[in-house]
């Protein structure tokens, strides 16, 4: 294990974007996690303007609020998001298109999409950003099953520790259906992002690794979504709104990443 996650790591939170279910945005998310305010109208579905009106349409779920939280974690640390290398992390990838594949190829193997084929990959959502922002710095797609969201913030760390000025990290999942659904559960949508810097202005985080297995009671955002698959990651979320000092993040079994905050 590498030094330096033993001893910890840091970055400042430049920037946050977030989507789910009913909380279509970082403020409206933290708004229901300080009281429970709800907003009045939200979207059914993320529409990331990053894409063409017609792609946006026909991109899958996990591609929608992949590329919504991204580019509002850019805009809201004013960086360009084609200078950034990214992160991204996701326990089932699209498990709906997951599901479809496996259906049509034990039924009729020549009738498989070619579009959903190509969105089939665990990297789809990272080859649509880089694409549509036109940014060639290196991207990594990662899954580490309930620890997904734990091991993709240790990569993001890593990459500033080792030289890296801004890293941006995108975690999300989607809803499993067919019978995919009743051997891996997940319901509704959720996508959060972070834009790390090494300096500037915003919540200071410290990450250190060790061993455990009890986690915080959870919070009011990992209450709400706790069904999808990337609820791992809430409780930073619930304790960056909440103002928080600490938290608890499940890295591997028996392994905890335990984050120090220290807020502005």
């Amino acid at each position: 294990m590498s030094a330096a996650v033993q001893d910890g790591l840091t970055a400042t939170i430049a920037g946050v974007g977030f989507w789910t279910d009913g909380l279509p945005d970082w403020p409206s998310a933290r708004a229901f996690a300080i009281d429970g305010t709800r907003p009045d109208a939200a979207p059914a579905r993320p529409s990331p303007q990053l894409l063409a009106p017609n792609e946006r349409r026909r991109a899958p779920g996990s591609v929608a609020v992949a590329l919504e939280v991204a580019l509002a974690a850019c805009r809201d640390a004013g960086i360009a998001p084609e200078t950034l290398p990214s992160v991204f992390a996701s326990t089932h990838g699209d498990l709906g298109i997951t599901d479809y594949m496996c259906e049509t190829l034990a039924t009729d193997a020549t009738a498989i999409s070619p579009t959903r084929f190509h969105n089939s990959v665990h990297n789809a959502a990272a080859g649509y950003w880089t694409i549509g922002t036109g940014c060639t710095e290196a991207t990594t797609a990662l899954s580490a099953f309930d620890a997904t969201f734990a091991q993709g913030l240790l990569e993001a760390l890593m990459q500033l520790a080792t030289g890296a000025p801004a890293v941006l990290l995108v975690a999300y999942d989607t809803a499993s259906s067919g019978l995919l659904g009743t051997v891996t559960h997940s319901e509704g949508l959720l996508g959060a992002a972070l834009v790390l810097v090494r300096d500037g202005g915003g919540p200071r985080l410290s990450a250190r690794l060790g061993d455990g297995a009890e986690l915080a009671p959870p919070g009011p955002l990992q209450a709400h979504a706790a069904n999808n698959a990337m609820v791992q990651m809430l409780p930073l979320f619930d304790a960056l709104a909440s103002g928080a000092a600490r938290t608890l993040l499940r890295a591997g079994p028996h392994r905890l990443l335990s984050l120090e905050l220290a807020h502005d």
